[in-house]
Order: structure tokens, then sequence, then C-alpha cells
């Protein structure tokens, strides 16, 4: 694979950098998160006139077509600037599964608003007692006069109190912990017998607590198959880790970058302690560390890129082992990067603690890095 980006992929990098330098500075960040929506509607217009929400839709629906590699590139830029507009919750995880999901009339009425700026969506999956297994899911859909009737709850919906559509993962049959039995239906996130509970994570992203008590629709509202919804958010996970940790990669950058920058101007015994042996052998593994991680991205888009890497449990290693490289490498960098601060590190003022917590939140999304070393010890396992 060819690592160097394609013309279209420098001018995409290249547009959300300049945007993020010249109109996304850490105090319009501290702004934005302080409103009561924690995102900036301007800003999501903004992104949408310049294309960013079309990159991985098909051209089918008005996108652009683009691949990983393209979501990796403008998610990297977005993790420079720590942004907390929805572009995980909406494009990757509700877009994607609207993409995979085989119903065209919902993807061709959704997608497009998606594209223009004008549908915030939300995926709610997650329950109190899930932790990071998914199908660990009491939320059931039991069928109706109308349909289906919903009754659950759901915790840390990303974007679920700005969301106009919320897709729910809810059994339909099976056991509580059985992978298959799972559908997921479009609901509208006006309707009758929705709680939503709003509240800003320690990142500044806004998330909610969602309670559906009999809420009924219709049976056009399953995406997909009935009890097979979980093949569709596998079909979508590839996608959103590799943009997640893409993510990461760019935060660790300006960590690194920040980091060193400070050792340069920060004098003690008279000289700068950048001049210290000690702290420049940390600044190295904190490099090493970064490219690391950043070569497990690299790795990861081999195998979910131009499909060369067609053995499926190496594909899954591939995609466990950058999730967990980047857990470990943002770990050690942002202890690092707040030590090496010393105590204005821990500040809010200072923004190495907001690129700190975004780190920590994006560890525990979708399975930190221990438990994606269980999933790959498993499948080590079974391929011996």
């Amino acid at each position: 694979m060819n690592f160097q980006l394609s013309n279209e992929q420098a001018m995409l990098q290249n547009s959300v950098s300049r945007y993020i330098k010249d109109q996304y500075n850490f105090d319009t960040r501290r702004k934005i998160i302080s409103s009561q929506k924690g995102m900036s509607p301007e800003v999501w217009t903004i992104f949408s006139d310049l294309g960013w929400l079309s990159i991985p839709f098909s051209e089918d629906y008005g996108g652009y077509g683009g691949c990983n590699e393209d979501v990796a590139v403008i998610m990297e830029e977005l993790g420079r600037g720590i942004v907390v507009e929805p572009f995980v919750a909406t494009v990757l995880l509700f877009g994607g599964l609207l993409s995979h999901c085989g119903n065209n009339i919902i993807s061709a009425d959704l997608i497009p608003k998606i594209i223009e700026g004008n549908c915030q969506g939300a995926f709610a999956y997650l329950e109190r007692q899930s932790r990071f297994e998914i199908t660990d899911m009491k939320t059931k859909a039991t069928p109706s006069e109308k349909g289906w009737s919903i009754d659950g709850s759901k915790s840390i919906v990303l974007n679920g109190s700005n969301a106009t559509h919320i897709i729910v993962a809810a059994r339909t049959s099976g056991g509580q912990y059985d992978s298959s039995g799972i559908s997921l239906f479009m609901v509208d996130a006006d309707s009758r017998g929705i709680s939503i509970l709003p509240y800003r994570m320690m990142d500044g992203h806004k998330a909610a607590n969602i309670t559906f008590d009999g809420v009924n629709v219709s049976e056009d509202a399953i995406l997909g198959n009935l009890d097979e919804g979980m093949r569709i958010v596998e079909n979508i996970m590839p996608q959103v880790l590799i943009g997640l940790c893409a993510e990461s990669v760019g935060i660790m950058s300006v960590l690194n970058d920040a980091t060193i920058a400070y050792t340069k101007t920060r004098q003690q015994f008279g000289v700068p302690i950048s001049s210290f042996q000690a702290l420049q052998h940390r600044m190295v593994d904190n490099f090493m560390a970064a490219e690391q991680a950043r070569s497990m991205v690299y790795r990861a888009l081999c195998a979910f890129g131009d499909g060369s890497l067609e053995v499926e449990n190496e594909r899954m290693r591939s995609l466990h082992a950058m999730k967990i490289a980047v857990a470990r490498s943002s770990k050690m960098i942002g202890e690092e990067a707040i030590q090496i601060h010393g105590g204005m590190g821990m500040t809010d003022e200072l923004n190495i603690g907001h690129y700190v917590k975004r780190l920590m939140t994006i560890n525990l999304m979708f399975g930190d890095g221990d438990y994606h070393q269980r999933k790959f010890n498993q499948i080590s396992y079974r391929a011996a």
C-alpha cells in the first residue's frame, strides 16, 4: 500500500487543517462546549459546505464515495483541533449504519440530509450492564398492532440530545447475551415514549441516557433483516475504529509538539529543560509511541483498504492490534504531557488537559486496550 496521500486526499487534509487553524482555535472550542447544544450548528453547516460530511457516502446518495483512507485523513485533522462536532456519531455511526442496512427508502431519505447538514443522528446501543459487549442487551422490541413496540434504556448515546433520528438496537429474539436476535430500528427523536437525559462527557462531547417506554415504530422502520442487526454493526466497525484511532494519532502529534515546545521555553538552573538528557529521552520515547500508533492505523488500513488481506482472522487481528497500540501510546503520551507541563497541565485554561481527556474517552469507546487484547488473544488461540 502506498502511504502517500493522493492529490484529492492532500486537498482534503489541507482543507480541514486550514479551517481548524484559522477558525477553530481553542477559545472557539471552549465557547462551543459551554453552549446548550455542545456543538455549533454554524460550524456543522460549514462542514457540509466544504463537503466533509459527504466523504464516506456513496455517489448514489450524493456523497463523495470515499474510502477508509479518506476517513482517516479527515479524522486525524479533526483530532488535532479536538473538534466536538458529532462527525463520528452522525456520519460514521448513524450514517454508516444507513449505508450498510440495505433499506433504500430510509437511506435515500436521510443520507442526503446528513450530507446537507440537515440531519443529526445517533446510535443507541450501549446499556448500563453492557460494558464493552454490545450484544449484552435487555432492550426489547415486541410485535404490536402497528409494527413494533420498543422498551428499555440506553446509556452514553453519543449526540443523543441533538439527534433528530435515532437508530436503536433492540432484542427481537434470543437471550440477553446472544449475538443473534438483535434488530436495528429507526426512531424519530420526538416520538412518544422517549425520555432523553442529556449530559456532557469529560471530553466536552454531548451524550445522553435515553429511555424507551412503549415507543411504537412501523414495520418499515427495521434496518436490514430482522434479528440480523449485529451484521450491520460489524460491517461499520472497521471504519469507525480506524477513524477514532486516526483521531487519536492527530491528538498525540499535537501533544508531542506542545510538550517539546514547552520544554524549550521552561527554564531550570538557568537553562531550558529541553537540554536535559533525561527529558530528551522521554521526548524520543513519546515520538516513537506516536509513530507506532500511526503504523498500526496504516496496518488496519491495509487490512480493510484495498482488500489485499483476505483472511478474515488476520483482518480482525489488525483491527484489534491497532486499538491496543493506540490505547497504550495515548496513555503514555497523555501522562507524559501532563507530567512535564506540571500542575498547569491539569488546568482547564490550558489545552493539554482537554486533549488528554479526549484520548481517554476514545480509549474507552468500543472497548479499551485490555478488551481488544483479549479479543486478539482469542483469535490467535483459535488460529493456533
